[in-house]
């Protein structure tokens, strides 16, 4: 009878302990659950703190919405969450709001959410417009490793339609570098400065190893610049069959350059009026 009772006291201090570790691991769960559904209805693309295996949208459906900023509010724990729900905020109209998540996510160190608050500085969406605070957000996402606040510097620092001083060209470049490490966008954008000899030294082959690098991951950009510099020759060896592949796998994402040079290969003759105007192509 004492082995009964010795057994059935095991039994229930077993079952609590059970209890106590499901109800601890239940917040946990649920915080994930959260994260997946707020990834997958607000990640941004280009956001580096994005899982590889997550998409990502351009922006956040108007069917989204309301859905986006549930689940986002209960997984912002985390930076990238924090940082979706700024965009689901922004794309529901909630300036105010989108300011406000983005400002807790940046501080929590979210290089696209800097980029955001850069962007309501510069442009005074929002927010009272202030140049300088925006150049100070787009250098902490550079030295992040996030593409778009380099080029966001670069084109700050050359407002009003001129190019960026050379200097400022040079400290892109360099800070562009350290985030081609591991960016499909900053491997595009580094990729264009070398093909222009833009803040630097031209180096098509260089260029052609970024592009490449870019196109790898279905960059759109990318794989049209490939298909040029295959088709040319350029920093590499010429391969029309390879240029047509390139170009085509860039067309079906949408990039307008790569559906042109398409449509360039299928109706090489030009029309020309007196002037010189092109007035149409001759395809045969």
């Amino acid at each position: 009878m004492k082995q009964t009772a010795v057994s059935i006291a095991h039994i229930f201090s077993v079952a609590a302990l059970a209890l106590i570790a499901a109800a601890n691991h239940a917040p946990a769960h649920a915080q994930s659950a959260d994260l997946v559904l707020c990834d997958r209805l607000a990640a941004d693309p280009a956001d580096p703190d994005k899982p590889a295996d997550v998409k990502g949208v351009p922006s956040v459906a108007a069917a989204d919405v309301a859905t986006a900023i549930k689940f986002c509010k209960q997984a912002s724990g985390s930076r990238r969450a924090m940082y979706q729900l700024g965009r689901a905020y922004a794309a529901n109209r909630q300036g105010a709001e989108a300011i406000g998540a983005w400002r807790k996510a940046a501080d929590k160190g979210s290089t696209s959410a800097m980029v955001e608050l850069g962007v309501a500085y510069a442009t005074g969406a929002g927010i009272a417009k202030d140049e300088a605070a925006a150049a100070k957000l787009f250098e902490r996402a550079a030295q992040g490793g996030n593409p778009r606040g380099v080029s966001n510097l670069a084109a700050l620092s050359g407002k009003g339609g001129a190019a960026p001083a050379p200097a400022d060209a040079a400290r892109s470049r360099s800070l562009l570098t350290k985030a081609a490490e591991t960016n499909a966008e900053a491997q595009f954008q580094l990729g264009l400065m070398l093909q222009d000899g833009v803040g630097g030294p031209k180096d098509d082959a260089g260029a052609r190893n970024l592009f490449e690098k870019a196109a790898a991951q279905d960059h759109p950009g990318a794989l049209e610049r490939m298909g040029a510099f295959a088709k040319e020759g350029r920093g590499g060896p010429q391969d029309s069959s390879a240029a047509k592949t390139y170009y085509e796998k860039s067309a079906a994402l949408g990039n307008e350059d790569a559906k042109a040079a398409l449509k360039r290969a299928e109706c090489p003759y030009v029309l020309k009026d007196k002037s010189g105007k092109v007035v149409t192509n001759l395809c045969f």
